[in-house]
């Protein structure tokens, strides 16, 4: 079994997000109940914060610089250096106790990301395209998380974490329409809760296990864990591929919700950490608009 290796003790309530900068070799999180976005220097060990004053569930890289977000109040532009933010379109704006959760954009350079509300299935899906117009791609969610594409550009994984399922859709990456949708895994309680998720090159996907104390590799086409890196962490949250050969699993955790008793067990709760993988993933794609 792999271990994660400590890289950045952040003590984070909650670290989200993260997104490889394969040009200036940054790492990218978020913690979510500060409203802070973060850029984590692997090389100079050196965490840049931005306060953004609100609530953030993910940020993703927008082309020709600075970064795209999906906040409390709706999607917006962020300018990566001063953190100023230019609002583009709030999809809930009859919701103002919804927030944005996880994210990533597709293939194309469309900017996906759901929301969380609290209540079951009322949080949904949306695909902001680079014409920063916004659709609806799913309803009925509880918790929006974790989402990719495969190698071949034909299959989206979604997760909606308390179904502990990965669903599989039809994907056109002309349109970005999905359709077909159907169970890839089914996730055992006792594994944990299925978070953040990011696939390698190989088509496997790899989830943040919540309450798991690991990350999972799932093979989709047969539903099966296939592998697994353990966590000094109850509550790993998300993942990223990133190095210079994307084969560096980056791997955030959050310490909320645990009693002083808990964190002595863990003190690197909230922390980032990194695994080393025989296999690459996928370089995360820039918003096109």
């Amino acid at each position: 079994m792999v271990e994660a290796t400590p890289i950045l003790d952040a003590k984070a309530s909650l670290a989200e997000g993260p997104v490889w900068d394969g040009k200036r070799h940054l790492l990218w999180w978020v913690n979510i109940p500060e409203g802070e976005v973060h850029a984590f220097d692997p090389g100079a060990r050196t965490d840049k914060v931005i306060r953004l004053h609100e609530p953030i569930g993910v940020v993703v890289l927008r082309a020709g610089g600075g970064l795209v977000a999906g906040l409390k109040s709706g999607f917006a532009f962020v300018d990566s250096e001063t953190g100023e933010r230019t609002p583009i379109l709030d999809p809930e704006p009859d919701r103002p106790d919804d927030r944005f959760n996880d994210g990533k954009c597709d293939p194309a350079g469309r900017f996906w990301a759901g929301t969380i509300t609290g209540k079951k299935g009322e949080a949904s899906l949306y695909c902001l395209d680079p014409d920063l117009s916004v659709r609806k791609m799913a309803e009925a969610i509880t918790i929006s998380n974790g989402l990719d594409w495969s190698p071949d550009n034909r299959v989206f994984y979604y997760v909606d974490t308390p179904t502990q399922q990965v669903v599989a859709y039809d994907y056109d990456i002309g349109t970005g329409a999905i359709s077909n949708k159907r169970v890839a895994v089914e996730i055992p309680k006792e594994e944990g809760s299925p978070d953040g998720m990011s696939i390698d090159r190989e088509g496997m996907l790899w989830i943040a296990m919540w309450d798991g104390w690991q990350v999972a590799r799932f093979d989709p086409k047969i539903g099966k864990k296939i592998e697994s890196i353990k966590m000094p962490v109850a509550r790993p949250s998300s993942c990223c591929f990133g190095g210079p050969d994307l084969n560096h699993l980056y791997i955030t955790s959050a310490r909320a919700g645990f009693k002083e008793a808990d964190l002595e067990k863990q003190p690197l709760a909230g922390g980032i950490f990194r695994a080393d993988l025989n296999v690459p993933g996928v370089a995360a794609v820039e918003f096109k608009g």
